[in-house]
């Protein structure tokens, strides 16, 4: 079968919810130094590769919110598809505490090889999507490491992410705290602004709603799991999506 950068599933849905997950896949195309980085297993199992378990997660909350997802099926590690073409860390060449091996010699060539066949077709296709209505609201489906090498734990369950448009993520996040048993990180385990990445250049420069969901990878690691935080996200969010009226 011939490779695709990206996976749309339920195209034909027609919500007006878009469902988005960038780091979908730990794949290296054949193109990229043969299909591998010169990384171990091991880590490519792991968060610095993909986001564990944000596929299942994203699959199901747009089945359940009758919407198209959209799904990067290269690893972050090839070329990060949330990082705008300017930034450094587009390419990494070590990712908490691994060296990518076949990025260390990855010279400017290369990098425009990588973007012209895997992330400008998965922007092509997630524009498209995203303009397929007037009134699209973006949800994007990450996960996070419960722990970095060396760092302390972190104890959120969910965070939600959000620049300068909070119409939709403020009263979301109030939402969430409400939730019995769950600790909810306001821009956290990372900033929500990052110039030039997905949500920037498809929702905010669009001015449509939106908001950027972490979830802790350990809470998502089975396909159970992920059913399940599908099924309890996707009732809030067209709760709150009502409520405010986006």
């Amino acid at each position: 079968m011939m490779y695709q950068p990206y996976e749309i599933d339920g195209a034909a849905r027609g919500a007006r919810w878009l469902v988005t997950c960038d780091h979908a896949a730990n794949t290296v195309p054949p193109f990229v130094n043969g299909g591998c980085l010169g990384v171990a297993p091991a880590d490519m199992a792991r968060h610095i590769a993909y986001d564990v378990g944000a596929a299942g997660v994203a699959r199901g909350l747009a089945q359940a919110l009758d919407g198209p997802a959209i799904l990067s099926n290269f690893s972050r590690l090839v070329i990060d598809p949330n990082r705008g073409e300017d930034d450094p860390t587009l390419v990494m060449k070590l990712y908490d505490g691994t060296v990518v091996p076949a990025n260390r010699h990855a010279d400017g060539p290369e990098i425009e090889r990588r973007l012209n066949r895997l992330y400008r077709p998965y922007h092509t296709a997630l524009s498209e999507l995203a303009a397929r209505r007037d009134d699209t609201v973006i949800v994007s489906v990450h996960s996070f490491t419960p722990q970095f090498r060396g760092r302390p734990p972190r104890p959120w369950h969910i965070g939600l992410l959000y620049a300068a448009d909070t119409r939709f993520a403020r009263p979301l996040l109030a939402r969430l705290r409400e939730e019995p048993g769950l600790c909810v990180g306001d821009n956290e385990p990372y900033g929500g602004h990052l110039p030039g990445d997905a949500i920037a250049r498809h929702a905010i420069a669009h001015e449509r709603p939106n908001v950027l969901i972490e979830l802790r990878n350990d809470l998502i690691e089975t396909p159970a799991q992920q059913a399940a935080w599908a099924a309890r996200l996707a009732p809030i969010l067209t709760e709150v999506a009502g409520k405010v009226g986006v």
